[in-house]
This record gives C-alpha cells, sequence and structure tokens, in this order.
C-alpha cells in the first residue's frame, strides 16, 4: 500500500500561506522571484507494483470516486490555487516546467491531460519554451494518443521502462514487452517529443550481465535522457513482505555500487554526461528542468491526491485518497492533509543536501565558514573534484557520487 504522509501541522481550510519575505526569514528569497512549476499527480495504475509504495490505486482501489472524473478534479484545485496564492500575498509567476507523474498519467486519456495542461496555462500563464512532461509505461500509449499530447502542449515523455530482462521485469511486476519500448521511444520521436528512460538496477535476482543487457538496449533506443535508480525496497510492500520472509534476496550494496558504476561507464562512452547523480542527458539542453527546479529549491504547486507542494517557505501535502481529494476540491476546501514552515536551518542542510547531487550547482561559498576546510579532504579522498573546488564549486566524483551523502553529512557537521 502506499507510504503514510508525513506527520506535521494541520493544514488551514482555506488554504492560505504566509510567505517568506513576510515572515522576515533571514536570507530567504523574495516570494515571486523564485521560479514556479506545476506537478500533477495522476493515481491511477492497471496494477500495483511489489516495489513501489507511490500512492497510486488500481480500479478495485477506488472506491467512492471514478477515475474518468479525476481531471475535472484537478482543474478545480487549480482554479482554487491561484485564489489561494492571490490572497496569500505571493505574486502569480508564469509556469517554468509542469510534470504529470503517478501512477500512469497516460492510464487517463491523452484529451484528459490536455485538459488539465489548459487549465494550468489558463490559471498561470505557462512560459514559451517551458518543458512539459508527463510519465507513461511502454503499454500505455500510441500513436494516437502521443500525437493528442504534442498537440495538447506537452514536449517531454518519460518511459518506465526499468529493464530490458523479462525475469527482471517479472520480479518488479511491470506487465509491459521490452519489445515495445523502441516501438514508443520511434513514436514519441516521430511527435518531436524528447524522450527519457527510466531504469531500476540492483533488483532482487538481477546480474551485472543483465544489467548491462538493459543499459545496452536502452542506448539502442537513442533517447534524450536516462534515470537510473537503485531500488529500494520499501516497508509495507509486497517486495518488502517478500525479502522480510526470505523469499526474495535483499539487494546486494557492493553489487549496486557496480552496477552505477557500469551505467555512468556505457552512458558516457555512448555520449550522456551525469548531472545529477542518478540521471544522463546528451547535453544540458535534454536535462529534466522540473526535477533540476526540486534540486535546486524552486517553488511548486502539486495537484492531486496525495501531491505535495512548496511555496514561498511552506509545504504541505494533500489527503491521498481520491474520494477524500475529490469531497475537499469539490466543496472548495484545501485538499492539504499537513503542512510545515521551512526554517532557515532546514533550508541550509536541503540546500547543501539536493545541490551537491548536481553538478555545477553548488558553490563552495554557500558551505558554513567551518566546514570549507573539510573541502580539501574530501579533494584527497577522491570524493570531490579538485578541478572544480579550484573554480568555486563542489562537484562530486564518480566515488562522491556514490557516496553523495556521506559527503554532505561531513559538510554539514
Amino acid at each position: 500500500m502506499p507510504s503514510a504522509l508525513p506527520i506535521a501541522d494541520p493544514a488551514p481550510a482555506d488554504g492560505l500561506i504566509t510567505p517568506w519575505a513576510a515572515a522576515g526569514s533571514d536570507g530567504a528569497p523574495a516570494a515571486g522571484d523564485v521560479p514556479f512549476g506545476v506537478y500533477v499527480h495522476v493515481p491511477f495504475c492497471r496494477v500495483r507494483c511489489g516495489y513501489c509504495d507511490f500512492n497510486t490505486y488500481t480500479a478495485s482501489e477506488l472506491r467512492g470516486v471514478r477515475r474518468d472524473d479525476y481531471a475535472g478534479h484537478a482543474v478545480r484545485e487549480i482554479e482554487w490555487a491561484a485564489t489561494v496564492l492571490d490572497r496569500s500575498g505571493v505574486p502569480r509567476r508564469p509556469v517554468s516546467t509542469v510534470f504529470f507523474g503517478g501512477g500512469t498519467p497516460t492510464m487517463l486519456p491523452a484529451s484528459d491531460l490536455a485538459m488539465i495542461l489548459r487549465a494550468i496555462d489558463d490559471t498561470w500563464g505557462i512560459l514559451p519554451g517551458a518543458e512539459v512532461t508527463t510519465e507513461a509505461n511502454p503499454d500505455s500509449v500510441d500513436a494516437s494518443s502521443l500525437q493528442t499530447l504534442r498537440e495538447g502542449g506537452f514536449n517531454r515523455i518519460s518511459y518506465g521502462m526499468q529493464s530490458a530482462v523479462p525475469h527482471v521485469l517479472a520480479t518488479l511486476d511491470r506487465t509491459h514487452d521490452p519489445l515495445r519500448v523502441p516501438v514508443v521511444v520511434d513514436l514519441a520521436k516521430q511527435q518531436g517529443l524528447d524522450v527519457s528512460l527510466d531504469l531500476i538496477y540492483s533488483t532482487p535476482g538481477e546480474s551485472l550481465a543483465d544489467w548491462r543487457t538493459s543499459l545496452d538496449a536502452a542506448i539502442a533506443c537513442e533517447p534524450d535522457h536516462v534515470s537510473a535508480y537503485s531500488l529500494i525496497v520499501e516497508d509495507g510492500t509486497a517486495m518488502g513482505r517478500m525479502v522480510a520472509r526470505g523469499e526474495l534476496p535483499a539487494p546486494d550494496d557492493d553489487l549496486a555500487a557496480d552496477m552505477y558504476e557500469l551505467a555512468d561507464q556505457v552512458l558516457g562512452d555512448a555520449g550522456y554526461s551525469w548531472y545529477e547523480v542518478s540521471n544522463w542527458a546528451r547535453g544540458d539542453a535534454h536535462a529534466s528542468r522540473h526535477n533540476l527546479s526540486y534540486w535546486k529549491g524552486h517553488d511548486w504547486w502539486g495537484v492531486g491526491p496525495g501531491a505535495h507542494s512548496a511555496v514561498a517557505g511552506t509545504r504541505w501535502w494533500n489527503v491521498k485518497h481520491p474520494a477524500a481529494y475529490a469531497n475537499r476540491v469539490l466543496s472548495g476546501e484545501s485538499p492539504a492533509a499537513g503542512r510545515e514552515t521551512i526554517d532557515d536551518e532546514t533550508r541550509y542542510v536541503e540546500r547543501l543536501l539536493l545541490a551537491a547531487r548536481v553538478r555545477g550547482e553548488l558553490a563552495t561559498s554557500e558551505i558554513r565558514q567551518e566546514a570549507r576546510g573539510r573541502v580539501a579532504g574530501l579533494i584527497a579522498r577522491g570524493l570531490v573534484d579538485g578541478s572544480a573546488a579550484v573554480r568555486g564549486r563542489i562537484d562530486l566524483t564518480l566515488q562522491g557520487r556514490l557516496l553523495a551523502d556521506a559527503v554532505v553529512r561531513e559538510l554539514l557537521d
């Protein structure tokens, strides 16, 4: 089942927030100076994958609400959100990036996704050249739906490929035929869409040779972008229970490190450059601008059940079940279940934690004076790039990326 929401302060029914600038937070950016994005959570899947603890629902779990009504509910939240920001004194900003995630957004008709995107544009305005992405499964799109997405304003698609090896896909409970991946990549390219492929490694039972097969298959599709994430076995998931019972082996950390190193080598040889610990692109133009906005601490409004938002120093998250969400938005009440206000210390810690993962993003000057002397030691241990440090940047080496959290802890202690 989906993971639990964080425990925090209750969210007010009117949804109003107090921007950083008004609250006088030390060094916080003015509310209107930060880029603004929109995330739309579409919480529907055909089947629940055994490793997944995202807020998703199959048809049998949708009690009290219909999937066909979801687009209208999302539009209601978008319209309500603009009013809340206006009343909170947060200046309206045109949208820099939009990302539809899930779940499987393309479980909805492409026309519904386009309708939600149109509401975002009508409400805030979408900047010319903005990145507009939807996630999709390889078996959830066809030529017609991709055309509708492109005509509706989407310019990027991220496919959940995960693996090219049948037994690995079976362990992950993925239902698509791996031979479908190059077909849908080609269909998306015909529509002029940028294409990203998501991969998962260190699945129980996956060998290094299996992982090499998946990398080679992904590269053969010639996508613009590749994400590669190490599998995390979450408590409460079907896979978590199987590992706990000894029915599946737990992922091996040393093998996972070998798989990461192989991914960096194979993708690098094929012309992909890493720009974030788990992401590679064919040049900066194809990096995921929406995900970069999270890592850089930009503002975003999260639409949909369980979606998280962060605007002007306040974070909140919506109620999880689509029926509860629908009841809130249809009554004109905030769909938020809880919220928190970010203080200066939290903001500093999160800035280092996230920016250190992104190549060229963290300046040495952002690190507190008492910790800067540790950079030389990190360089000597091969974890931080020395030439980048001379230019005033903290860039992780390959070994540093494998130990990114440890590097950040050292800079924070």
